[in-house]
């Protein structure tokens, strides 16, 4: 990807949208020969034909058309990064951004960002330290705009380079799904999806998913990445995956992303097997006597908990422990008498080893609503089309009970 040179992609979209080469040199300030050259290497970077030569002019191929489609969102991407970069200084728009910064200077700027250091920056691109200065130096003249700070032995982002890294990540991201299509040839079953997710849905729904789409695309690569919500939210949100997929939040701190609901999950208290509990009445002054151990204060699961002990008239008990590792709450609830809340997708799988059971419901409509999340921009290329169709269909057959 770091291959491609933005101006040769802003060429190439003059090309796609005067139909000539003659006119589009004039239109992007190149020679002739020297824009026809950009756009042969460019095929031959791709090994892909992007234009039909003919009398008259130049015309998209099929993969053409996907693949300018894609640049153009990437540039404009681009463009709106710089454009809020200038706006938090209060300076004036630039013209024709894509001309004027290079693909190894915006590489430089995500990765020092992202290491917070020139040295190891430099090692994770792959260049030397003088020349990942150079590129920095160069990219904040060219856009006017300081980016860096040095707090100590760190090197710390303004807050305006934030904002940009954001934005250059997801042109990143938009050209890496242009090639990716290219790459495959029309083929909707090859590809490669990124997806976060949480405890909640990686026990058993998810990986029937997951089995289901593996069978029907053998040719497809997909990457799960777990963590916490605020941190998938985050890589998502900047082009590093694709989809979410986790409990749904009442309210979710991004604009630029939507929640889609996929099905309820019931949810159950569960405890060891020979827990007092197991067999009794689940009274309020039982529920108060025994230990917890629940997610953070804010997770859906942890919510339907307090709300469980006030539509019984009471607060919650003090939290003793709070976990959100499915390993850790087992181990705890096998080593004692603690007691968590779960859904039943996920109990399923811990009820079949025979350790845990369900001792009862926290009550009436206490459910969890799985989710899946996407950046409201998102173009998913032909096989995450073909991802999320699977996700839909299955999730609706498991909200109908087939």
């Amino acid at each position: 990807m770091f291959s491609l040179n933005l101006r040769h992609l802003d060429a190439l979209l003059a090309v796609a949208r005067i139909g000539s080469m003659s006119g589009a040199a004039a239109a992007v300030n190149l020679s002739q020969p020297a824009l026809v050259h950009a756009v042969a290497k460019l095929e031959r970077v791709l090994d892909a034909r992007l234009f039909e030569r003919h009398a008259a002019g130049v015309e998209l191929t099929e993969s053409g058309r996907g693949f300018v489609r894609r640049v153009d969102t990437a540039l404009r991407l681009l463009v709106r990064g710089v454009r809020r970069l200038r706006r938090a200084v209060r300076g004036q728009a630039l013209a024709h951004v894509e001309r004027r910064v290079s693909m190894a200077q915006l590489r430089a700027l995500v990765a020092v960002v992202g290491n917070s250091s020139y040295a190891a920056a430099a090692e994770d691109v792959g260049v030397s330290e003088p020349a990942l200065h150079r590129a920095m130096r160069e990219l904040q003249e060219a856009l006017e705009v300081p980016l860096l700070v040095r707090v100590g032995r760190s090197i710390r982002p303004t807050d305006a380079a934030t904002r940009l890294v954001h934005f250059v990540r997801l042109m990143l991201a938009e050209l890496g799904a242009a090639i990716e299509e290219i790459a495959s040839g029309g083929d909707a079953g090859s590809g490669f999806i990124r997806i976060g997710v949480l405890p909640v849905a990686r026990a058993h729904f998810l990986p029937r998913v997951l089995s289901a789409f593996a069978s029907e695309y053998p040719a497809a690569m997909v990457e799960v990445i777990e963590g916490p919500y605020l941190e998938l939210l985050a890589r998502l949100r900047q082009g590093d995956m694709d989809l979410l997929i986790g409990s749904e939040r009442q309210t979710v701190p991004a604009r630029d992303v939507l929640q889609e609901g996929l099905f309820d999950d019931e949810l159950v208290i569960v405890g060891r097997a020979g827990h007092p509990l197991r067999g009794g009445r689940l009274t309020t002054a039982a529920l108060l006597r025994y230990p917890w151990v629940v997610p953070a204060r804010g997770v859906p699961l942890r919510l339907n908990w307090e709300r469980m002990f006030h539509v019984r008239g009471v607060e919650p008990p003090p939290i003793r422990l709070q976990c959100a590792s499915v390993l850790i709450m087992r181990g705890m609830m096998l080593a004692g008498d603690w007691l968590t809340l779960m859904s039943r997708d996920q109990f399923l799988l811990e009820s079949r080893a025979g350790h845990l059971v369900e001792l009862g419901t926290p009550g009436k409509d206490f459910w969890r609503r799985i989710a899946m999340t996407r950046r409201s921009e998102w173009l998913p290329t032909p096989l995450q089309a073909k991802f999320v169709a699977l996700l839909r269909r299955m999730a609706a057959e498991k909200a109908s009970g087939q």
